[in-house]
């Protein structure tokens, strides 16, 4: 009989084990994401970015049988809804009006990271039962929710519904190699003043006089970690008040996973003045962080997306995610696509009410995607009459 698991901490589980479930694509290569691998997630806990006093408490959901792990999911103990990116703070301030309380609640996801992927990992078979102990998690404790973040469109249509789970779809904006074999392939397909556009901001990055340079792998020093860090606090302290990564966690990152990211800088001479962290899946460039410590006219638009663009068609990639909200990336080739979570709320009639909102965002999201789809950057094509 398999039994059900709740973990204190990502180090009770063996990597091993953990990584043959999350990711067991990667013994041929590349993981489809690294996020859900357990190097990912155990720097977020070792670093201190996951822990006593951060909000994210981990609490991860295995299931085994007779001592073999079947399936896993990261499980956390929020104590607020930073990090996230689906937001829910009008939900909180709704039941907490009403005389309920809303934190803390169960969260499965990964910190800090708005990209989709497998939040359910192991078998497909597994899934719900991940997800029903969670919601017994979460009703035995008398919390007042449980959230399963940028799961994938699969998971999240196979479990709304179960025990009323709602279904919730949001949007971000990300680029797609239409099999472009550089850079001027994929200008080709944009329509005369985009290209213009692009060519300009990129004209202007350059001009500036700065170096930019890819970096992976043994490329990646451990000196830029401390140019980024300064790059990465100054973003942190404008966007969210305090950063959400430690130090120690670009030093973990370092330590384990220099294979897995792309770090771009711009040095003015030899000192780094800003720089754009990407991680790297199978099939996808995962844009996370961008700071700066010059100011320079269009470099933003140059390290985030269009060295992204370079990287992901040089070396064989389908698309680009550049993170949470944007509509300027429409602009710069990069369209919205659906995100999706799923959601249960433990009062009857708080749930009813986040189900009427959720319908009618579905709605307004799909318009919206249609809409910005149509006026996006790239060439319209005459049908034939």
């Amino acid at each position: 009989m398999a039994d059900l698991t709740l973990h204190d901490s990502l180090s009770e589980i063996d990597a091993a084990d953990w990584d043959a479930v999350a990711a067991p694509e990667q013994a041929a290569g590349r993981p489809l994401d690294p996020f859900t691998t357990h190097r990912f997630l155990a720097a977020l806990e070792s670093s201190g970015s996951t822990g006593a006093g951060t909000g994210w408490q981990a609490r991860p959901l295995t299931l085994r049988d007779e001592g073999r792990l079947l399936a896993a999911t990261p499980l956390y103990v929020k104590g607020h809804s930073q990090g996230e990116y689906i937001f829910d703070h009008s939900w909180a301030d709704a039941l907490e009006r009403a005389g309920g309380r809303y934190y803390p609640k169960l969260q499965i996801a990964v910190p800090f990271t708005p990209a989709t992927g497998r939040r359910f990992l192991g078998a497909e078979e597994h899934r719900e039962t991940l997800w029903q102990a969670a919601i017994g998690v979460t009703a035995q404790n008398k919390l007042s929710s449980l959230h399963a973040t940028f799961c994938t469109a699969e998971e999240a249509e196979a479990l709304a519904g179960v025990q009323g789970t709602l279904h919730r779809v949001t949007q971000q904006f990300h680029w797609e190699n239409r099999g472009y074999a550089g850079f001027d392939d994929f200008l080709a397909d944009l329509a005369s003043r985009k290209r213009k556009m692009i060519r300009k901001e990129r004209e202007t990055a350059h001009a500036s006089g700065l170096t930019i340079r890819a970096l992976t792998g043994d490329q990646i020093e451990p000196k830029h970690w401390d140019a980024f860090w300064a790059f990465y606090q100054d973003t942190g302290s404008r966007k969210w008040g305090t950063p959400y990564l430690t130090r120690k966690a670009f030093t973990r990152f370092h330590e384990t996973m220099r294979d897995d990211m792309l770090l771009v800088l711009a040095f003015n001479g030899d000192r780094p003045v800003a720089g754009a962290l990407n991680f790297i899946g199978r099939e996808t460039l995962y844009g996370r962080y961008w700071g700066c410590i010059e100011d320079h006219p269009c470099l933003h638009f140059e390290l985030c997306y269009y060295q992204a663009i370079d990287w992901a068609i040089a070396n064989g990639l389908q698309r680009v995610e550049a993170g949470a909200q944007g509509e300027h990336k429409l602009a710069r080739g990069y369209l919205p696509v659906e995100t999706h979570s799923i959601h249960w709320l433990a009062e009857p009639g708080f749930r009813t009410a986040v189900d009427r909102y959720l319908q009618a965002e579905r709605r307004a999201v799909g318009e919206e995607i249609e809409v910005l789809t149509a006026y996006g950057p790239f060439r319209r094509t005459l049908a034939e009459p």
